[in-house]
C-alpha cells in the first residue's frame, strides 16, 4: 500500500463529514487535505483507542519526534510520507502539526474544564489550528480568512462536544464547562451516569445556541474575496449545522446514542453548497 492509498483509506474510513467536502477539490488540494486529515485522525485515535494513558502518552511523544524527523527529511510513517511533499506548497508548518499533538495530549491530562475560556484554549489546538491549515490548503488571499477559519473550527468542535456527550462520559471526560453545569444545576455525576433531565435539556439548548452563534460569527468574518476558494469549509459548515439542528430537534438523545446524518445526505449538502453556494 502506498502512502497515498493509506491516507485515502484513513480519511474515507473515518466516515467523517469532512471527507465529503474533500471530494470536490482539485487533485493537489485534495491530496494535501486528505493527508493532513489522516494525520489528525492518527493522533486523535491515540487518545481514543489506547486505554493505557502512559502508553498513549508515549505514542504521542513518538508522533512529536516523527513530525520533527519528517521536517528534517526522514519521514517514516506513511501519513507523513504522504503529507511532507505538500507542506511547502500549502504553507503547512511543523508548528501546526505539533499544536494538534499538544491538543490531543491535553485529553490525557485534563478531563474537565472550569470555564468556557479554558475550553476555548483546548479547542484552539484541536480545531482552530486544523481550520487554519485547511484554509491554507483550500486557498486564501486575505489574513482575515485565518480568523474565520479559527472561529469556524471552534464551532465544529462545540458541535462535536454536543454530539459526543455520552461517548465522552463513558471515557470519564466532560467537555461542557463546569460553570455551565453549575448554571443549569446539572451534576457531573449525572453526565457520567448518562442521566437525562429537564436541566440537562436546558443546558444542551444553551450549548447549541452558543455553537450556532460561532457559526454565524465565522460566516460574517469570511472575506468575500476568499468565499469561492473556501467552499469546502462552507460545505462542512452546512453538514455540521444540519447535524446540530437534528440533535436539537430530536431533544438531545446524545447521552445514550450518537446522532448522525446519512452519507447520502452529507453528499447532498456538500453538493448544494458547491453548486448553488447556499446552505
Amino acid at each position: 500500500m502506498t502512502p497515498q492509498q493509506y491516507v485515502q483509506d484513513k480519511a474515507a474510513g473515518s466516515g467523517s463529514s469532512f471527507y465529503y467536502a474533500f471530494l470536490f477539490l482539485p487533485p493537489r488540494k485534495r491530496a494535501a487535505i486528505t493527508a493532513f486529515y489522516a494525520f489528525c485522525r492518527e493522533v486523535d485515535d491515540v487518545v481514543d483507542e489506547i486505554q493505557d494513558a502512559s502508553v498513549a502518552a508515549q505514542t504521542l511523544q513518538w508522533w512529536r519526534l516523527e513530525v520533527a524527523r519528517s521536517f528534517a527529511g526522514d519521514a517514516q510513517h506513511p501519513v507523513m510520507q504522504a503529507l511532507m511533499p505538500l507542506t511547502a506548497e500549502f504553507g503547512i508548518t511543523q508548528d501546526h502539526l505539533q499544536q494538534v499533538i499538544q491538543g490531543c495530549d491535553m485529553d490525557l491530562r485534563q478531563t474537565r474544564y472550569l470555564d468556557f475560556a479554558g475550553l476555548q484554549s483546548y479547542c484552539h489546538l484541536v480545531a482552530g489550528v486544523v481550520g487554519e491549515v485547511a484554509a491554507l490548503i483550500f486557498g486564501q488571499t486575505e489574513p482575515q480568512t485565518t480568523v474565520y477559519a479559527h472561529t469556524l473550527g471552534l464551532a465544529f468542535q462545540l458541535t462535536n462536544i454536543i454530539r459526543d456527550v455520552g461517548e465522552d462520559a463513558l471515557r470519564g471526560r466532560i467537555y461542557l464547562p463546569m460553570e455551565d453545569l453549575q448554571r443549569f444545576d446539572v451534576k457531573a455525576a449525572d453526565l457520567l451516569q448518562r442521566r437525562d433531565s429537564p436541566a440537562f435539556q436546558a443546558l444542551m439548548r444553551f450549548q447549541t445556541a452558543r455553537a450556532q452563534d460561532f457559526y454565524e460569527r465565522a460566516l460574517v468574518m469570511l472575506p468575500p474575496q476568499d468565499r469561492r476558494s473556501q467552499k469546502p469549509g462552507l460545505m462542512m459548515a452546512s453538514i455540521y449545522r444540519t447535524l446540530l439542528k437534528e440533535i436539537e430537534a430530536s431533544q438531545f438523545p446524545v447521552l445514550t446514542q450518537r446522532v448522525s446524518l446519512t452519507p447520502l445526505r452529507k453528499l447532498w449538502l456538500a453538493w448544494k453548497m458547491q453548486a448553488l453556494g447556499r446552505f
